[in-house]
């Protein structure tokens, strides 16, 4: 089929006509105004011949006269692509001849410069995409734009945005001209501009009206011709909301906090992985005294702070709370909605009988942990080590052969939320005794000088862990060649064909395997599964010739300096005979136990490497038996699920397809909101610019020092080539990243607090670190020299390579 009527297209045709002819299919379908066409199928690009008398013959049809020549690929207007833009349109042709050769330009188009960049970002297969033409009766607009059925730059579904221009309005989608900007909600309707309230009213009538047809927010193209008529032109999906937060009886509205860049991620969790790092959280809050819900919106973790907010008592030391793991993007966020009277305090005290009780019960046992940590650093360290070790023989491998059932047992008897007091209380000793001496020495001490002091810490299992790789690619010399000259991907194909020489990596392997890049999400590979990212950093490692920036000389610098500003601060600390004295003991004590904060994580990744060996196990079955595609595939399903197919056979194969879909499409998502509320509004795109510092990117210095070098912007640590003494750009990190420290000048993230994993481990390493600087990615490319200083949390790009 060489021509398809307009009318005639619909969802099931998008092969065909592609997708911005079959959204339109859909429109004329739902008795939407459509200018008439038909389009020129996927069929004939396919062949490779344009269908000419076909195109003539229904161009005459359509009452020949001017037509608009548009693109409609197949990979065009997706739920999760537009490709707004990408592809040639063509208005006003008029002629047989002219519509032929528009329809050869279109055809071109789809391998176009624009077209093909577009399609390698978001990962689109260039070969599979197929070019139907669509070709529509022109209309003549007295006044045309582009209707947005919720607000694309805050994310509120409250909101419709319209964008309009007097004529073609080709101002408003090029950007050409002048254009009149309305925000429509509930409000009285501002009658300025060449739209009048009654047009507005019809506007905000159809996006509602498309918006339920077509299952979620939408971009509309419309037009009013001369007579006052509505004529829509085109509708697709808004491809970059952040996902809607669950559904909720509680009242609205609710505020939620993003809880995943304390862990470091900004990658969506598996649906396997979800459950149990939301464990993980619940019991870090709990730990903190703080009882929140814990959803998962956009493969996200965020926590339902509505009823804190709205607690008399809690709200309190909300903003407080926010600064202790989440940072200061997080604590603007929550001072925000502290001040909107929707969240004003509630009357009444804790809704649940005994809850008092059992926070004074924990209060007393954390306070008896706390103190005895601080008295006894040593022993607590012992005791902590010798409860990591009880996690690691429990989490061994089971011997004897299991059934699936079996292996689904052993699964769900792991209990994930353990966390004994001899693992969390030293870590939240050495926590505070880090956070609390900035306070008391105020006035005394700058905050950078508190850095410093916390620099070069011990008993770190992350920073041993580097440590033993740095050694490894120290003692790997004699394969120097090999190990820098060969793509990390194929160095660990080789390793598990047993192909490659002794490097050490065995022993690394048996010591650190069970850890990975976003190592808290169950469905990720561990470094014993795929070691690719290892390679990488050994690459990083020897690419080090200055001796004085060997890692291990670097550390042990650091750790001298932090004593002798320590030995040094005592000294002026005499001035506030109490205060100083307690900041100077706390000091001490955070030296001895603030580097534990990585054991108790490291801990549990031993029982998540275990449970995910047996499922991976359970995963292999059920794809022999039919019910998966492949054994990783279990990832993306929930124990619920793994549980139906194991016991009943249920088949699982497209439960798990969806879901790697929206995993993928999530994946690509480089920013991620620190706060939503309910109605999907991005909190901190509706917060009050910053103000301007003279061309500085601020943010919050967590690391002291100043340095200057070459940024690198990292996305994926797995492959990442930094050069020694480049200054490390990212949207967040995890302990997986911290190898790349080792070589690293500085740091710069978007997320983060001060005491989270990066700038500890960049604190430990001592390089400065600037944290919080929103769209740092986006801001700075590779290659540009930038200034780093973690002292005032800035970091400046060299005008001469902007």
């Amino acid at each position: 089929m060489g021509v398809m009527v307009l009318s005639e297209a619909c969802a099931d045709h998008g092969e065909l006509v592609g997708g911005k002819a079959a959204g339109l299919g859909r429109l004329i379908r739902h008795g939407e105004r459509v200018p008439p066409g038909f389009c020129v199928t996927t069929e004939a690009y396919r062949t490779g011949v344009i269908p000419e008398a076909e195109i003539a013959e229904a161009y005459e049809r359509l009452g020949a006269g001017p037509v608009a020549v548009r693109s409609s690929a197949t990979a065009e207007d997706l739920p999760d692509a537009s490709f707004a833009g990408q592809q040639d349109t063509f208005l006003d042709v008029e002629g047989p001849e002219e519509l032929i050769a528009a329809v050869a330009k279109c055809w071109e188009s789809l391998h176009g410069a624009r077209a093909a960049a577009y399609r390698e970002a978001r990962d689109i297969d260039g070969a599979a995409p197929a070019m139907a033409v669509l070709v529509q009766r022109m209309v003549r607009p007295e006044v045309a734009g582009v209707l947005f059925t919720a607000n694309p730059v805050t994310g509120r579904r409250t909101e419709m945005l319209v964008d309009a221009a007097p004529g073609l309005g080709t101002a408003v989608v090029d950007g050409t001209g002048p254009v009149d900007h309305y925000v429509l909600d509930d409000t009285t309707r501002d009658a300025a501009g060449c739209l009048t309230p009654a047009r507005l009213d019809e506007l905000q009538a159809a996006g509602a009206r498309l918006q339920e047809h077509l299952g979620g927010p939408q971009d509309v193209e419309w037009a009013f011709d001369h007579d006052g008529v509505l004529w829509l032109l085109q509708s697709r999906p808004i491809t970059t909301l952040f996902p809607l937060p669950p559904p909720t009886s509680k009242p609205l509205p609710r505020v939620y906090v993003e809880f995943g860049n304390v862990q470091g991620m900004l990658r969506p969790v598996t649906p396997m992985g979800m459950a149990t790092l939301r464990a993980q959280i619940v019991g870090m809050l709990a730990a903190l005294g703080v009882k929140a819900d814990i959803v998962d919106i956009g493969g996200r973790l965020y926590g339902d702070l509505s009823d804190l907010a709205r607690h008399r008592t809690a709200r309190k030391r909300l903003v407080k709370l926010m600064a202790v793991d989440f940072g200061p993007r997080a604590q603007a966020v929550m001072a925000h909605v502290l001040a909107d009277p929707r969240f004003a305090p509630q009357p009444g005290g804790s809704a649940r009988p005994g809850a008092d009780a059992a926070a004074l019960r924990t209060a007393f046992r954390a306070l008896a942990g706390i103190l005895r940590a601080l008295a006894r650093p040593g022993a607590a360290r012992l005791r902590l080590s010798e409860a990591v070790e009880r996690i690691r023989l429990a989490s061994t491998d089971p011997g004897a052969p299991m059934t699936t059932a079996e292996r689904l047992s052993y699964v769900e008897a792991q209990d994930a939320t353990e966390s004994p007091d001899d693992i969390v209380w030293p870590i939240v000793a050495g926590m505070l005794a880090a956070a609390l001496p900035a306070k008391l020495l105020d006035g005394v001490a700058a905050p950078g000088e508190i850095h410093t002091v916390l620099g070069g810490m011990p008993h770190n299992v992350t920073i041993e862990m580097d440590l033993a790789l740095w050694r490894l690619a120290e003692g790997a010399g004699e394969h120097r060649e090999l190990l820098l000259g060969t793509a990390p991907g194929e160095l660990a194909a080789r390793y598990a064909r047993g192909a490659l020489p002794d490097v050490g990596l065995d022993a690394f392997l048996q010591a650190y395997g069970h850890r990975g890049i976003a190592e808290v999400d169950l469905g990720v590979p561990r470094w014993d599964e795929d070691p690719t990212p290892v390679f990488a950093m050994i690459a990083n490692y020897l690419r080090v010739t200055d001796p004085e920036q060997a890692p291990d000389r670097r550390f042990a610098h650091a750790a001298v300096t932090a004593e002798a500003a320590l030995h040094d601060l005592a000294a002026r600390a005499r001035r506030r005979p109490v205060r100083g004295r307690l900041a100077v003991f706390l000091l001490r004590r955070a030296r001895m136990l603030a580097g534990l904060r990585e054991a108790g994580k490291f801990a549990g990744l031993y029982r998540l490497r275990a449970v995910r060996r047996q499922l991976l196990l359970i995963g292999a079955d059920l794809t022999a038996a039919g019910l998966l595609d492949r054994p990783g595939d279990i990832m993306f399903l929930t124990l619920d699920e793994v549980r139906a197919a194991v016991h009943e056979g249920a088949d699982c194969h497209d439960t798990a397809a969806s879901r790697k879909a929206v995993h993928r499409v999530e994946s690509r998502r480089r920013a991620v909101p620190v706060g939503l509320l309910s109605d999907g509004t991005d909190i901190e795109a509706v917060l009050p610019p910053a103000p301007a510092t003279g061309g500085a990117l601020t943010g919050v210095g967590a690391a002291a020092g100043r340095v200057t070098g070459a940024a690198r912007v990292v996305h994926d640590p797995a492959t990442a080539h930094v050069e020694p003494g480049e200054i490390l750009v990212a949207a967040t990190t995890d302990p997986g990243w911290t190898p790349l420290f080792l070589t690293a000048g500085g740091l710069v993230t978007e997320t983060g607090a001060i005491m989270a994993h990066g700038p500890t481990v960049a604190r430990e390493y001592g390089i400065p670190a600037v944290i919080s600087v929103p769209g740092a990615t986006r801001k700075i490319s590779t290659g540009q020299i930038v200034t780093v200083d973690g002292a005032a949390g800035t970091v400046t790009v060299d005008a001469a390579t902007l």
